[in-house]
Order: structure tokens, then C-alpha cells, then sequence
């Protein structure tokens, strides 16, 4: 784009004053033309790098061949510091001289001379390379050794030393000798404009780089080192963590602790009560064709017979295998001796068996609501399980069994109700006093789901739990270690248990169409008759039929029983003596 000026290159100012030294221009006339381009005196692929000037040393000027510029420059005399004059532009062409043109005004150039040579004012021309940047340094301390001259790099990392300087043709000596310069400094260093980053200017040493690789060997090796270096430490950490956790720390933590002391318990704590009770207790494994079950039983005297439920060892029928575990963990074979549905008692013996402990039996009717008792037994087969409560009230009638449907396996109890829990397993257990006595037989739970229920069921306890009072238990194992059968106390009449009302009713015909009343029997010889509704027994109410059998088996054969009741709506009272049947 031609914006109007020149486009060959401008004209530059190398006046440089010396001091102590007259510097003489030369005058202004019309001949000193400015404005006319100047070309360089060298070729154009020659750059030149004239050295720096310093301070009062005369400058020599650049021979100028013929052939190449129409420059000519002042002879230099030697009695005058050399001062170039401004050069103008000669004509390619001799020409007829010309009118005598008017003179041209002076030209002033564009900056004051600069008497500290500082570029770009003073410094080479934009063909020559950049002259040297000199940066400071702080000087070292005295006595402090100074390292050799960084020389540099020219861009392909290679040292770069001082550039040569070409002379395209012979350069008149200077007219003096020039003063001497100071010595440089190393300190000062070179600067490569067209080389890459390397290092500060003014840090001494090798440049980054010029090692040929091995700063990347160093610097691989001291990753590989810093690497090897973290998995030692996070090893160590780890181990020392780890023993830190498992042990507590690094020392020994030992916690205050009591000293082990006798053992010894109060007698009539459930400890005590438990430690004097469990060596007569024992558990039962009973197997037969088409069951099994386990219970618990105790020892009633030295030859060997173990008091527990019917329901226990009723799946071993006529041909299973019983197995008595003691507390000790022995364990022996036994056979049934007796059995009783309508009691629901049993006894088994053991042979071969010394050392036994017979567990003292104690009596129930000397049991009052609220005493503490213990029940030991073998809940859902966990062997010599002990737990306490009270009792919760005396004479409660249950019925358990009935699974055959005929009612032949039905027991009726008069029993003792506890809240020492007792499960599917305790079955047969002793329910123990304060002074480790029987005092019941435990028999059957109250169910929330199922009812009144024997321990062959799986309901769990729920603080509703029967035994048999002792004194019944007692009786009835005699009879079955004497004579293998138990006797029944009965009143000789039958009931009609579909009656709803209030009392037990006394039916109008008997089983297989015989009378109600069996003639001659207690009942009649009482004066008791069909449709008669016994309403009390020893001036306790009943209210079922159920409940009139529990009142009655809770007597032995023989005695005698105040009997109140209703006929045709008038109350009457008799007395009848209690006679006796065999149970099965």
C-alpha cells in the first residue's frame, strides 16, 4: 500500500558526541540533500554487527565501495575527531547542470543525540541482530569465587560465541589510538532473541537443556526414587496402623477387674436354689416309629426312677427308645414303668446308674400365691434352663390333650399357674420352692394363639404357665412304681358336657344308653339324680363339668366330699364318699 513516503529505508543519525573532543558538522548548503533514499553499503545478505562504541572513543566510518553507493564520505585529517556528515542521495546520471536551485531547509532529526549509545538511538540499523542485553547482576560479596560467563545459546542449543563481525573490504585505521575500554564483566551475559526458553539471563552454569538428556534421566530417577520412597512410608503406616487397631495401641491396656471370688450363693437365691436342684434333673430323647420329642423328668429315689408328662414319652409307644441325659452329661437308657393320660404323669427307670441324686419332694397345699419359685427344664432342647417367677394363683382347672379326638388322652389338673416362663422342652421339670423342694410338675402353657396347650405343642411362653401340684404328682407315682397303673377317685355318675349353663349337669342317659347314675355307686348312694346340677364342691364354685372333674381327681380314692346343688330350682346339699377306678 502506498501511503505517500518513502519505502526504501530511512536515513539513521549516527552522530555520536565524544567527550572531550570538538565534533564539526558540516554546513548546510543546497548540495546536503536529505530526503533522497540511502543504500546500504553491503550486500543485503551480509548483516553486519558492529561492536558496541563506548564513551568517548572516535568512530570510524564504513568504507563505501563506488559501485555500490554514490556516498562519499569527508577525508578524515588527523587533527579532527571524525564527524560524518549527513549523506545525500548523488544522481544515476550525469545531467546538464541546472538552475541554481533555492536551498533546502535544514532537516532536524527526529530524537537528540543520545551521548550513552543507547539503542535503538545510537545502536546498528534494523538489519543487524539485536545488540547484547546487559542485565546486572548483584555483585557477590568479597572473597566470593564468581562462576565462568554463561556464553549463551543461538537457538539450537548450542553455545554461542562472540558473533564475528564482517569487513566486506578494508577499514582505514583510526586517526588515534582508541582509549582503553574497562574490562568487562562476567556478570554481564549475551542474550539470543531467536532462541528458545531456556534459563534467566543471569543465572551462571550450563543452560537447561545443553546436558543432552540426562536432566530427564535425573529427573526420571528422582520420580522413581520419591515413588519407591511413598510405598515404604504407606507400608510402615499401614503395619503400624494395623497393629494399633488390633492391639489398642502400642502398649498393653489392662482394665481394673474384681478378684474371682468363692462361688458360694445364698441358699434360697435362685442361684442357690438352681446349684442344689440341677444335679437331679434330667433331660429325655424319646423316639419312637412315627415321632419324637424331648422333655425333661427328675430323680425321685436311688433305684433309679425319674418322675416326667406322659405326652413326654408317649410318641416312644410300646417299642421306641428312651434316653435320659443328666446334668453331668451322661447319659443312659431307660423304660417306661407307668404311665397315666388322665394325670398326665409317667415313670421311667434307668439301670447301671450309681450316684444318683434324688431330688426332695416338698407340699403344695402349703404353697401360697406369690411365693418365688424355679422352674429347670429343657426348652426347645437346651438343656438345664433356669428360670424363676412366682406363683400367680393355686386350683386352676385345665384340660390338656385331646388329640385323639376320643378323649381318652385328656388330663384334667387341678393345677398350680406360674409366671416362670416355660416352653415346648420344660415339660415334666420340677417347679422348685425357696428351699429347693418339688412343689410341681410342669405340664402345659397358656398359648395367645392356641389356647390352653401341652408342651408337645411349639407355642412360646407368655408368662401363663401350669404344673401339677406335687401332692397329686406323688400319690399317682407311687401307684405306678407299685403297680404300674394309677388310680382315679370318681362320684359313679355322667355328665352332660354340652350343658352351657352355670354348674355341672348331670345327664339324662349314660355312655351306651346305661344310666346316668350307675346304681350302687357313690352318686346314687348320695342320693344324687339325672338332671341334678352340682354347683359346689367343699364350698368351692364350679362352673362346668370339666371343672367338677379337675375338683374331684384332686382327691384321692376314699375321701369324703360336701356336695351343693339344684334341683328343679331348689338348692340341696349331701355328702358322698369318693370311690375309686383304674386309669389308663
Amino acid at each position: 500500500m502506498d501511503d505517500g513516503k518513502p519505502t526504501g529505508p530511512k536515513a539513521k543519525w549516527w552522530s555520536r558526541p565524544t567527550p572531550g573532543h570538538t565534533t564539526t558538522s558540516a554546513p548546510e548548503s543546497a548540495a546536503a540533500a536529505v530526503d533522497a533514499p540511502v543504500e546500504d553499503a553491503r550486500p543485503a545478505d551480509t548483516p553486519a554487527r558492529p561492536e558496541p562504541v563506548a564513551p568517548g572513543q572516535p568512530v570510524a566510518p564504513e568504507p563505501v565501495t563506488p559501485a555500490q553507493s554514490s556516498i562519499t564520505p569527508e577525508p578524515v585529517t588527523p587533527a579532527q575527531p571524525v564527524a560524518p556528515e549527513p549523506v545525500a542521495q548523488a544522481p544515476a546520471a550525469p545531467a546538464p547542470a541546472p538552475a541554481a536551485p533555492a536551498p533546502a531547509p535544514a532537516v532536524k532529526p527526529l530524537h537528540e543525540p543520545d551521548e550513552y549509545s543507547t539503542p535503538p538511538y545510537g545502536g546498528p540499523g534494523p538489519w543487524a541482530p539485536a545488540p547484547p542485553v546487559q542485565r546486572p547482576v548483584p555483585t557477590p560479596a568479597y572473597g566470593t569465587p564468581v562462576p565462568a560467563p554463561y556464553a549463551g545459546t543461538n537457538g539450537a542449543d548450542m553455545p554461542a560465541g562472540p558473533a564475528p563481525v564482517p569487513t566486506p573490504g578494508p577499514v582505514p585505521a583510526p586517526a588515534f589510538p582508541p582509549p582503553p575500554q574497562p574490562p568487562q564483566s562476567t556478570h554481564w551475559l549475551q542474550y539470543d532473541p531467536w532462541g528458545g526458553y531456556r534459563q534467566p539471563l543471569t543465572q551462571p552454569g550450563r543452560p537447561l537443556g545443553s546436558d543432552g538428556g540426562r536432566g530427564k534421566d535425573r529427573r526420571g530417577s528422582l520420580l522413581v526414587g520419591a515413588l519407591l520412597l511413598a510405598l515404604v512410608a504407606g507400608g510402615i503406616g499401614g503395619g503400624i496402623g494395623a497393629y494399633i487397631e488390633r492391639n489398642g495401641g502400642l502398649t498393653t491396656v489392662e482394665l481394673p477387674q474384681a478378684a474371682k471370688n468363692s462361688g458360694g450363693r445364698a441358699p434360697d437365691s435362685v442361684a442357690g436354689i438352681a446349684a442344689s436342684a440341677l444335679p437331679s434333673v434330667v433331660t429325655l430323647h424319646v423316639s419312637g416309629t412315627t415321632e419324637s420329642g424331648t422333655g425333661t423328668g427328675f430323680v425321685l429315689d436311688n433305684e433309679g426312677h425319674i418322675l416326667t408328662n406322659n405326652h413326654v414319652v408317649a410318641p416312644a409307644g410300646s417299642s421306641g427308645d428312651i434316653t435320659v441325659t443328666f446334668s453331668g452329661g451322661e447319659t443312659a437308657s431307660a423304660e417306661i414303668v407307668g404311665k397315666d393320660s388322665g394325670y398326665d404323669l409317667a415313670v421311667v427307670k434307668v439301670k447301671g446308674v450309681s450316684g444318683l441324686k434324688p431330688l426332695p419332694l416338698g407340699n403344695s397345699d402349703n404353697v401360697q400365691v406369690g411365693d418365688p419359685v424355679v422352674a429347670i427344664g429343657a426348652p426347645f432342647d437346651l438343656s438345664n434352663t433356669v428360670t424363676s417367677g412366682i406363683i400367680s394363683a393355686k386350683d386352676r382347672p385345665i384340660t390338656a390333650g385331646g388329640e385323639k379326638g376320643d378323649g381318652s388322652d385328656i388330663s384334667y389338673v387341678d393345677a398350680l399357674q406360674t409366671d416362670a416362663p416355660i416352653n415346648p422342652g420344660n415339660s415334666g421339670g420340677p417347679l422348685v420352692d425357696t428351699d429347693a423342694h418339688v412343689i410341681g410338675i410342669n405340664s402345659a402353657i397358656r398359648a395367645a394363639d392356641s389356647g390352653s396347650t401341652t408342651e408337645g405343642g411349639q407355642a412360646g411362653s407368655i408368662g401363663l404357665g401350669f404344673a401339677i401340684p406335687i401332692n397329686q404328682g406323688k400319690r399317682v407315682a407311687e401307684e405306678l412304681i407299685n403297680t404300674g397303673k394309677a388310680t382315679h377317685p370318681v362320684i359313679g355318675v355322667t355328665l352332660d358336657m354340652k350343658y352351657t349353663g352355670d354348674g355341672a349337669k348331670v345327664g339324662a342317659k349314660g355312655a351306651g344308653g346305661k344310666p346316668a347314675v350307675t346304681p350302687g355307686g357313690p352318686g346314687a348312694k348320695a342320693g344324687i339324680k339325672p338332671g341334678d346340677i352340682i354347683t359346689e364342691v367343699d364350698g368351692q364354685r364350679v362352673h362346668s363339668g370339666e371343672e367338677l372333674i379337675v375338683k374331684i381327681r384332686a382327691h384321692r380314692p376314699g375321701d369324703r366330699l360336701d356336695l351343693g346343688l339344684t334341683r328343679s330350682g331348689k338348692d340341696l346339699s349331701m355328702t358322698l364318699t369318693l370311690g375309686s377306678a383304674t386309669g389308663t
